[in-house]
């Protein structure tokens, strides 16, 4: 076999790849064996079927291209394995040459993107700086009044529903003469002014007592009806407020295991502490992967983006049920148009390959390459994120092939931990901020604590 490579950009590669038509007989064998189990011909047994007779019933063309579909990855493969490629997603394939009677040889082109090259800084005592952990009086204040807020009661008045009020509401919509399904309730519990049920309820109901009624118009948000005019008579069934109690002994001694206020706020203070000290963590971790996105400059393959983008898009919309008009309104309340979101998701996909690619490129000098052991535990974790069975969530990752995928982003992981191991982080007072005490001495974990996709199959070599 003989093969050359043209490099179409700094991420794309056309390979031509001519292949002696002897090297494809044994792919040609197999076709006919297969098609000689299929083929029914009177006087031959099944699987018995001579070529020639093939030939006559298929069509030698056919029997040939059948060979070459099987053949090809085989010889796409040992040619990037040649040239020591590192493919990206699928070559887009062109045979140029195949000739039917057997003589000559097979050509074919590939044209496919593959990994750039990085230019790596020095990547020992990266400083980065993260949050104090002082807990102000302000921050335990407002932990305390979300406790409030837990155990506050509802108490019915006597006057017109106010913003912040608990309403009991029965609601009827309507598109025409039509009711809406789902879109009738009764009893229903809601907070004036929240916005989360439909666009004018809140105008509708507000300066409404306990048994008056109110109709407005509105345009449906979601269900079978979402974007259309539908009119909703809203009936105010109660109106009332919460109580908050007094902080005093008696509220700790109701709240917590604490018998005095002030060992309340001793605690909240603490725990506060632990989670700024946890954030330090996140932010060092983020704030290095970010410097280095910022520092490291090469080229994109546009097909790696795309994928990204349309992964991202897609778990969007499919959040939205694939509804043009639920898609519209979210858009509406992120203020943005359609082609702000594409931009914004490109422009976030282009840094979380970026980022992919560095820490490939970072998992490859380091010769990061994880243990059985170190397997089983990220997709122990993994699967704890699912919500799955570590077994079953195993065998998806194996049955549908990503398994490559996880390797592959537990590489990643790897790296950055490595990373953060020699990072010089201080937090903005100047004092200096020991990794693995905040983590437990754990910088993997904090590390596979990141959150975002546990791995993207798109990026991973064929």
């Amino acid at each position: 076999m003989k093969s050359t490579v043209e490099n179409l950009s700094p991420t794309r590669v056309r390979l031509a790849v001519e292949v002696p038509f002897d090297d494809l007989k044994p792919s040609l064998d197999k076709a006919y064996k297969e098609l000689a189990a299929q083929v029914r011909v009177p006087g031959f047994r099944p699987g018995k079927v001579p070529a020639r007779i093939i030939d006559q019933r298929v069509g030698r063309g056919a029997v040939l291209q059948e060979a070459v579909n099987e053949a090809l990855p085989r010889f796409y493969g040992e040619a990037a394995r040649e040239h020591e490629l590192q493919p990206l997603g699928q070559p887009e394939i062109d045979i140029t040459n195949l000739d039917e009677s057997g003589e000559g040889s097979l050509a074919f082109t590939a044209e496919v993107d593959v990994r750039p090259e990085i230019p790596l800084p020095e990547l020992e005592g990266i400083a980065v700086t993260v949050d104090d952990t002082e807990v102000s009086d302000e921050d335990v204040e407002q932990q305390l009044g979300e406790l409030r807020d837990r155990f506050g009661t509802l108490k019915g008045v006597e006057r017109p529903a106010e913003e912040g009020d608990y309403v009991s509401l029965d609601l009827v919509s309507k598109v025409g003469d039509v009711e809406v399904e789902g879109g009738t309730a009764k009893g229903l519990s809601y907070v004036v002014g929240s916005n989360d049920l439909a666009d004018g309820l809140d105008e509708a109901i507000t300066g409404k007592s306990a048994g008056d009624t109110a109709t407005f118009t509105t345009t449906l948000r979601q269900g079978e009806f979402a974007g259309q005019e539908a009119e909703i008579t809203a009936s105010i069934k109660s109106v009332k407020v919460k109580e908050l109690p007094e902080v005093d002994d008696e509220f700790a001694q109701l709240a917590s295991e604490f018998d005095t206020v002030e060992e309340l706020r001793d605690d909240l203070r603490t725990r506060i502490g632990r989670v700024k000290v946890m954030e330090q963590g996140a932010q060092a971790r983020d704030k290095l992967l970010e410097q280095l996105v910022e520092r490291v400059e090469f080229p994109l393959p546009e097909s790696a983006v795309k994928a990204e983008v349309d992964y991202r898009e897609h778990e969007v919309i499919h959040s939205l049920n694939h509804d043009d008009a639920l898609f519209d309104r979210y858009l509406e309340t992120q203020g943005k148009t359609r082609e702000e979101f594409q931009q914004e998701l490109r422009d976030s996909a282009e840094q979380s390959v970026r980022a992919q690619f560095i820490l490939d490129a970072v998992a490859d000098k380091i010769e990061a390459q994880p243990s059985e052991a170190e397997l089983t535990e990220y997709l122990i974790r993994q699967a704890q994120r699912y919500q799955m069975a570590p077994q079953e969530f195993a065998n998806q990752v194996v049955q549908s092939g990503n398994l490559p995928a996880l390797v592959a982003d537990l590489r990643r992981s790897k790296a950055l931990a490595e990373l953060l191991e020699t990072a010089v982080v201080t937090d903005a007072s100047g004092a200096p901020v020991d990794l693995k005490e905040v983590s437990g001495g754990d910088l993997q974990s904090l590390v596979d604590d990141a959150g975002d996709e546990p791995f993207d199959d798109e990026l991973d070599e064929d």
